[in-house]
Parts: structure tokens; sequence; C-alpha cells
């Protein structure tokens, strides 16, 4: 208890003798720096409010609005709409203190209207998506509409320099669709996974639910549309998250890898102080709004609400329904090793701790290696792995006071966790094995090393290399992306001396790291946990992942081709499950809504008519090459439409969820609705973004990108891809299974995957060789190049 007494800033006791106070000087100090800190972020978020609310206008062009107003009016000309001499009625007097006083109102209100305009202007411009239609292949012309429209938002969004949340107001709302549309896109997606028999029932039960309850429905998404930011957004937090009830570990969080082509260095408690001190400065930028906001084509803003709860962050357990605790501030990290848990200090003496001064505190922990786990310690993350109802009652029960409640409030007001891993994130191409290992380790670890509840789990092995385990509540995947391309590019700077430790001398001795007390040494709370484990085990051990690092082309090749690199790669997704599996499968591909304010993602259905009818000219020896190039443009443009349908708020999936809840709130049963949400994904795909900061220069430094990332399989009789296109040659797809399945494999499916690749190459090559021979024969594509 030590520990528990040392934490107390001071305390006081009445004796006959009259007031007894004893204190902790240096606590004290600690409590008036944080609470000061405090406060100077509080005025910036003020500050910075203040300039973001008048954006795109410059908050400095008040003064010189109001020193306008002044010059007229004591030129004798008049301000628009005579303002001043309007409000030198109601103000007390007419003396020269009371004339420029009503020139700085005249001036205000002239200002605020023109902020104004500008602000809804922009918002106004932001709502045209004809942009996103426009065919970028080389040699095709843009509309003289979107280079107008380009040149006024260019013109509004980009005189002034935004900080992260500047466009938040000017982004427009998610658009509602239609019944009608939705319908209409939802029954063409479904034809090719249904016989004639199957499509003729859904087909009637769609009209059913159109001619009846939906306008119903609709009426309420309608009103929600209106009344709220975004009418998805609450409702997919909180019913898709939130509320489910199984294990966050593999069915929820996902991971991200190192850049393993670059290694910084192989100390641990060097890159792993290295990476604490770039992720705090990246908070810094966060909280000051000094983080540019991401444009797309340098031009149209995305929403960077999902910024907010990167750090210091917590998804806590209910019984029913889970809750995100953002805290405001956060002063320390908490580092778990060998299953014991510290707290790290990572300010001190008014300023951010370095990174020389951080594995400072890494090595004190580092050298902690006699130190055994509390009773209940070692597995206690677990909980956190484990079914969400179980684990609130066990939080309920011990966790609700003493040191445990006092333990746990540290652990979730961390800025973030870091885990030093005794093992070792390998990589080697020689030995595919290796890297799969490092995923699995990211993915769920032992099934007790990681706090799975946190926003994130920065993960660092003993040889140095990094890794991340996140919560995906909070966020999507791309915010993760951004943080991590920045930490990756930050690594390029001279951060560390020539034996691996960060450069830089300690201006002080940081404060030592302080062990965390946990009382878990009864029934009760060991029963729960060992519960927790014994579940976290099962999940992990199912677990069948392969990384697959596809280094025979790349990008490069899909751009000779005029295709779009995602819609290549969905296309070679399509061919290998259908090898794999024999049949067509419901496939979901994440798309992002974040050119709405707080949109997250919708879904993009690869399987389409036209991708059915590719995938089986592929399999057809009679199809000619010809015939089946075709076929493949045509799947690749509607694939590449359904995508910026989605983008555009035109998707199928959300609006289709957002009317099952309405139903479900208006205790309506709805047997078409019931049957689509019921409908297993077994293929679900997603592409790790790269390239969303400017810093990111690959042909500086081509080492820098990373592997990406992956999560588990969605389904229990499907796979879950995700994948990233690394550079010009190279590609990395995770792909994860479950080992209980007689059906899956994730090894199997990954040789199919490289097989649809080596054929559609296989095909171009064949196609152009017969373009030579016979050019007139040749087919005009002119698709898009990039998504």
């Amino acid at each position: 208890m030590a520990e528990a007494h040392s934490a107390v800033a001071f305390s006081f006791s009445i004796t006959h003798e009259g007031w007894d106070i004893n204190y902790d000087r240096e606590v004290l100090d600690l409590v008036w720096q944080s609470g000061v800190r405090s406060w100077k972020k509080r005025l910036a978020r003020f500050r910075t409010g203040v300039r973001n609310g008048v954006y795109p206008a410059h908050l400095q062009s008040l003064w010189l609005v109001i020193a306008i107003a002044v010059g007229l009016h004591f030129t004798q000309r008049h301000v628009p709409f005579d303002l001043v001499s309007k409000w030198l009625t109601i103000l007390p007097g007419d003396s020269l203190q009371w004339q420029l006083t009503a020139c700085s109102l005249a001036g205000l209100v002239v200002w605020l209207s023109i902020c104004y305009t500008m602000r809804y202007s922009l918002k106004l411009l932001l709502m045209y998506k004809g942009w996103m239609y426009e065919k970028r292949a080389p040699g095709s012309k843009v509309s003289l509409r979107t280079r107008l429209w380009g040149l006024f938002v260019k013109v509004l969004a980009t005189w002034n320099k935004p900080g992260l949340y500047s466009f938040q107001g000017s982004l427009p709302r998610l658009p509602l669709p239609s019944v009608q549309e939705t319908m209409t896109r939802y029954l063409r997606t479904v034809r090719p996974l249904l016989d004639d028999t199957n499509y003729n029932r859904m087909e009637r039960l769609a009209k059913e639910f159109q001619q009846g309850i939906a306008t119903k429905l609709q009426r309420y998404l309608v009103l929600k549309s209106w009344w709220s930011t975004n009418y998805v957004s609450d409702w997919w937090e909180e019913y898709v998250y939130l509320r489910g009830r199984g294990a966050l570990m593999v069915n929820s969080n996902f991971y991200g890898i190192d850049a393993i082509f670059m290694h910084p260095t192989s100390v641990q408690s060097a890159r792993a102080a290295s990476v604490v001190n770039l992720l705090l400065q990246f908070r810094r930028t966060v909280e000051r709004q000094e983080l540019e906001p991401i444009l797309v084509q340098g031009l149209v803003p995305l929403c960077s609400w999902q910024y907010e709860r990167i750090f210091n962050t917590v998804r806590a357990p209910g019984v029913e329904s889970d809750k995100i605790i953002h805290y405001q501030d956060s002063n320390h990290i908490v580092v778990l090793y060998r299953s014991c848990y510290y707290k790290v200090i990572i300010y001190h003496n008014g300023r951010l701790l370095r990174p020389c001064e951080l594995q400072i505190q890494i090595e004190h922990i580092l050298q902690q290696r006699d130190e055994k786990p509390q009773p209940g310690e070692e597995l206690l993350a677990s909980l956190t792995a484990g079914d969400r109802t179980k684990w609130a009652q066990t939080r309920q029960t011990v966790f609700a006071k003493g040191v445990n409640r006092t333990s746990l409030h540290t652990v979730e007001s961390a800025a973030f966790v870091l885990s030093l891993d005794e093992k070792p994130f390998e990589f080697d191409l020689a030995h595919p094995e290796k890297l799969d290992q490092f995923g699995r380790y990211l993915l769920h670890g032992n099934g007790h090393d990681r706090w799975f509840d946190k926003s994130f789990t920065v993960c660092v092995g003993s040889n140095g290399r990094i890794g991340f385990n996140a919560e995906h509540t909070w966020a999507d995947a791309a915010v993760m992306s951004h943080i991590w391309e920045m930490l990756i590019m930050g690594e390029t700077e001279q951060r560390y001396d020539d034996n691996g430790n960060p450069v830089g001398i300690p201006e002080f001795e940081p404060p030592t790291p302080k062990r965390l007390v946990w009382d878990l040494n009864d029934k009760v709370a060991l029963d729960a946990i060992d519960e927790a484990h014994i579940a976290a085990q099962k999940l992990l051990n199912d677990v069948d992942l392969r990384i697959l690092v596809h280094d025979a082309y790349g990008k490069g090749l899909m751009k000779t081709c005029r295709l779009s690199p995602d819609a290549f790669i969905q296309m070679a997704l399509q061919l290998a499950y259908y090898r794999d599996a024999g049949k067509f499968s419901l496939t979901y591909e994440a798309s992002m809504t974040r050119l709405f304010r707080e949109g997250r993602t919708e879904t993009v259905r690869p399987c389409t008519i036209e991708s059915a009818a590719w995938v089986k000219a592929m399999l057809d020896n009679t199809v000619s090459v010809e015939e089946r190039v075709r076929l493949l443009n045509a799947a690749c443009e509607r694939h590449q439409l359904g995508y910026q349908d989605a983008m555009c708020g035109k998707g199928i999936d959300r609006h289709l969820f957002c009317l099952y809840v309405v139903s479900k709130y208006l205790e309506i049963d709805s047997p078409f609705l019931q049957e689509v949400l019921s409908e297993p994904w077994r293929l679900s795909t997603s592409q790790t973004p790269h390239g969303q900061t400017s810093k990111m220069d690959l042909r500086k430094h081509p080492n820098c990108i990373s592997a990406g990332g992956g999560f588990g399989p969605v389904a229990d009789d499907g796979y879950g891809v995700s994948y990233i296109v690394a550079g010009e040659d190279l590609i990395f797809f995770h792909i994860s299974s479950k080992k209980s399945c007689g059906t899956t494999s994730s090894e199997r499916f990954a040789q199919e995957i490289c097989r649809a690749l080596g054929d559609m190459k296989h095909l171009f090559e064949e196609y152009r060789s017969l373009q030579k021979k016979n050019p007139s024969n040749g087919t005009k594509s002119d698709k898009p190049q990039a998504k």
C-alpha cells in the first residue's frame, strides 16, 4: 500500500493542541502544474473555437473592417445600412468614445455578415459532388462546371490556413436517399447471389416493404436527418459497436504493423521512447488544432471529428451497452511489462519529456524483471478481451472502490497504453510465417498483454519493431493510419545515435514510474479473470492469420491497364473467392463518408452483376481474351461507380440499417429488413489508405511504407481481408479466417489471390499482344486510375 499512500498530497488531523497538517510539496507541485496546463488548454480551445467559428474568414480581418468603419464614419461617409447612426441611437451618448464604440459594433456586424456569407457559400459549394464522377485518366477533360466549382472552392478554402476543425461548420450533412433509390440499388447487388426463384421472392419482399411501412419509417429518418448532424453516425456507434456484447479482441479491434523495410533501432527502450514522444507531439498538434485537415485532391476537406477521441479515451463496459469516455487531459501513460502495470508521468518542469528522458523511465521498467505480478494481475487484461456484460458486472463489484478503482482509473485515463513485449516482432521475406506471427502478436497477443478497451495500445517488440492494437468504436482505421504515417515519417529524422539510443542529453532525472496496486486476491475476482482468460484463449487460438506480401507487381501495372487499383484488387478477390468457395458471396468493402460532417463509413458491394459475369468468363475457356478484358473493364467501372456513390451518400446499407433501427423503436416487424440485416458478410474487405499527410514522401523515403494492418473474420465461415497498395510493385494482404471452420483456409485463399492476380496480369499481356498483331481489335477503355 506504500504507493497508494505516497499519492496523497496532504492530510490533516485535529488534536487538543490544534490543527496538524502534513503535505507533500512535490505532489502539490504536480497538481499545480496540471491545473495550469489544463487552464492553458481551455484558453487555447476557446481561441481556436472562435477562429473555427468564423472560418474561412480570418480573425484578424475584424480589425480591418472596424478600421474601415471608423474611416467611413469620420469622413462623413455612411457605413452600409447606416449602422453607426443606428447604434448611436441606442448608446447613451454621442461623444468621441461612443462614436468609436458604435463604429466598432457596426464593423463587428458587417464582419460577422461577411464571415457567415463566406462560410455558407463554402458549404453550398461542398454540397456539389459532380467532381467525384469526373474521369481522371490521361487525356480526360474536366467539365467547365467542375473547373469553375474548383476555382471558387480554392478561393474560399485555401486563402486562410485552416486548423484541424476549421471546415467542420462548412461540411454538408449526409444526404438521405429515397427508399426507391435504395431498393433499386439493393436488388441489383443481390442479383448475382440469388437464383431466379429466390430473387423473385426478394423482389416481392422489397416491393411490399417499399409500398408498406417504408414510407412511415422514412419520415422519421427525414426528421432525424434535419435535426441531427448526421443521421447515421450516432446509431452506428451505439448499435453496431457499444451494444455489441461479444469480445472486442479479434471481433472488433484491429491492428497495424510497422514499416517493415526500415528498422531504425533494435533497442527496445529507445524505440519505445521515440514512439511515445512522437505520439505525444501528435496529441499536442491535435489539441492545438495545428494538424492540417486532410484535403481530397488538395481541395475538398474531410471531416476531422474522429480525431477528438484519439488519446485519453476508453470504451468502458456496461451491462447492456458500453460507453466511450474521453478525458480532456492526461499527464501519464500506462506501461504493461511482464504482466505488471506502471504509471509513467510524461510531463515534468512544465514541458513534455524528450525521448532521451523517456528512455530512462522505460529502462527502469525493463530492469524490474524480478518483479512478480500481484495475485490476479497477470491475467487481468483478459477481462477486456472477453464478454462485455461479464466484464461490466465484474467492474461493478471488484473495481468499484479502493485501490482497484484507483488503478483502473489510472489505466483508463492514460493517454494510451504501451506494451513492452518480451518477444521479437520479425519480418523475413524468406520466412513468411514470421510476418504472420507478427500480425498475431498485434491482433490478440497472448490475450492478456493488451488493454483492449483503450483507444489504442502501442506494442514494442524486444527487437525494437512496433505495431498497435486499436479499439474500433471511437474512430475508423483511416484515422489510426494517419497517426501511423506521421509517426513513421517522424522516425526518418535523426532520432538515434550510433548505438541506437535517442539523441540528446537528459536535462533532469524524470519522474520514476510507479507500479499500480491491485487487490484481486478474492474468489469473485479470480474466477472472473480466469473465465475471461479461458474464453480469450479459445478465441485467439481459433484465428488463422496469413499476411501475403505480393511483390510480383503493384499499382504500376494496374495503371497501365487504365483501371483503378482498388477495383482491380476487388475483382481479383472476387475471382479468388469463387475459386476457393465455388460460389459468389455477399462482399463488404468499407468506404468512407467523411466528405460529410461526422461521416464514418458506408458499404460498397463489390460482388455485382458485372463482376460475376467476368469471373465466369475467366473460368470459361471458350471466352475470348478481348471479351474477358471488356467484361473486366465493365466490372471495374461498375465497382468504381458503386464506390463513388457510397462516398457521396448514395449507399445502400447504412440507409437500410437506420430504417431497421426506426422499425425496432416503433416495434414494427419487417420481413424484408430482418432478412437483409441478417445476411452474413462472408468476404469482408477493406483497403488501408496511405499518403494522407503531405509529409509522406515515398520517393525520398521509399522504405517508410507501412505493411498496413488487419482485422478478424466477420463471419465464422468467411474471410477478413485488409490490403494496402504499398507501391508500384508491392501489395500487402492481411487474410484472416477461423481454424474451426472446415471450408476456409487463409493460406489457401492467399494462394488463390496470387493466382487471380497472376491470371489478370497474363490476361492483359495476351490482350496487348493481340492488339499489336491486330490493332483494330482493341477496345477503348477510359477508366479512373485511382480511387
